[in-house]
């Protein structure tokens, strides 16, 4: 199936999403958040999001560069009723023209698959808080490191170009 208005409206409105990967035993879940409209939509069968500064572990990256058959979740928790799963293969682009698109993006992942509604009678209506204040945005360039990174015994184990190595306390 291709994307239906509902389901454009639900992705471009929503603030994260679920991601599923795997390769060999390495199965993975993770969630990708940002301001809604994060997630682009290409056209009728892809969407791209943005891979921001993480724990570089490349979970999810690492199981996409080495099986492309990923699964999507997108949940609507303010409104009952709303649910979108894709079935898809993801790319991963490092390049300047993927990554223009996205503020802040390390890497931008497409998914280019099957888009359908998912039955959603038994989920809670919740209510999405504020955006994360670590979502990059061009309002906020250099957003601040999680508590995590801040740990002194992280400072050796952080790639050489990680933005936060320098806010490290000894």
């Amino acid at each position: 199936h291709k994307l239906w208005e509902q389901d454009k409206a639900l992705i471009s409105s929503s603030p994260f999403f679920f991601i599923a990967t795997s390769f060999a035993d390495h199965v993975d879940c993770s969630i990708k958040a940002g301001a809604p409209g994060f997630v682009k939509i290409i056209d009728d069968t892809a969407i791209e999001y943005p891979e921001y500064d993480g724990n570089s572990m490349y979970r999810t990256l690492g199981n996409i560069a080495k099986n492309h058959h990923v699964g999507l979740l997108f949940i609507n928790v303010n409104e009952p009723g709303t649910k979108l799963r894709i079935k898809g293969t993801a790319r991963i682009f490092t390049d300047q023209h993927h990554l223009s698109r996205h503020h802040g993006a390390k890497a931008v992942v497409r998914i280019t698959g099957t888009f359908f509604p998912n039955c959603p009678r038994y989920l809670p209506t919740l209510q999405t808080g504020p955006i994360s204040v670590h979502v990059p945005s061009e309002e906020n360039p250099s957003p601040p490191p999680p508590e995590w990174k801040t740990r002194s015994y992280i400072k050796d184990i952080l790639p050489q170009n990680d933005p936060h190595k320098d806010t490290i306390k000894d």
